[in-house]
């Protein structure tokens, strides 16, 4: 169950493209880019993960390490809804945000969607439908500990840096996330850091650089082997 304890402090901020992030104090660390929310999330997750998903696979099944503050989440719904392509959106997260400080954040006004609070208000560990063509399923935990025996087309992998959180950058927790993937699946991530793409590789990995976001010179996607 979730505990409604408090576990850290943590903060409501605006980025420089005017989208809303969060600060987490025990970690020292920013959920998304200062640079700039939103176009990050766009960048990494949505044009390099679900756009290429969305070509090579018919069903779409996304994983998402680090659900904060549901911008993925969100942008993946609104392409589901854009495209009426269906969408199943499991995620892990160890420190949700409080529903009081997520109707601080501005995304829906900023896109003129209406599902934020929708998709934070939605319980924990049990799938909610909450369009058509969306449903997500949100794991109170730590991703060493989560188990499935589905597999997914997609991950997004944005956990804190490496620097901050060290053990979800290793070779085990990618060998463990290859495992979840099919074979030809995706896994994109804004770090793109030597180690990140030695530990992907010997995971299984063909790991592939592109242009990041602003002030972000490269990013990665990961293609797992057959």
């Amino acid at each position: 169950m979730r505990n409604p304890e408090k576990k850290t402090e943590t903060r409501i901020v605006l980025t420089h493209d005017g989208s809303s992030s969060a600060y987490n104090s025990e970690f020292n660390q920013h959920y998304h880019s200062v640079f700039g929310a939103l176009q990050e999330s766009q960048r990494v997750y949505i044009e390099l993960g679900l756009y290429e998903a969305f070509k090579r696979f018919e069903h779409i099944s996304v994983f998402e390490m680090g659900f904060g503050t549901g911008l993925n989440a969100l942008l993946t719904l609104l392409e589901a809804e854009k495209s009426q392509r269906a969408v199943t959106y499991t995620a892990v997260e160890t420190q949700p945000l409080s529903l009081e400080e997520a109707s601080q954040l501005n995304f829906d006004a900023l896109l003129g969607s209406h599902h934020l609070n929708l998709v934070h208000e939605a319980p924990w560990n049990r799938p909610v439908a909450i369009t058509p063509f969306f449903q997500v399923l949100k794991h109170e935990g730590r991703l060493e500990d989560f188990r499935t025996e589905n597999r997914f087309n997609l991950i997004y992998f944005d956990a804190f840096a490496p620097e901050a959180q060290p053990e979800l950058w290793t070779q085990a927790v990618f060998e463990q996330l290859a495992a979840m993937l099919h074979p030809g699946g995706l896994l994109t991530t804004y770090c793109s850091k030597s180690s990140v793409k030695r530990n992907l590789r010997a995971a299984g990995f063909l790991v592939e650089k592109h242009r990041g976001p602003a002030h972000k010179r490269d990013v990665l996607r990961a293609v797992k082997l057959a």
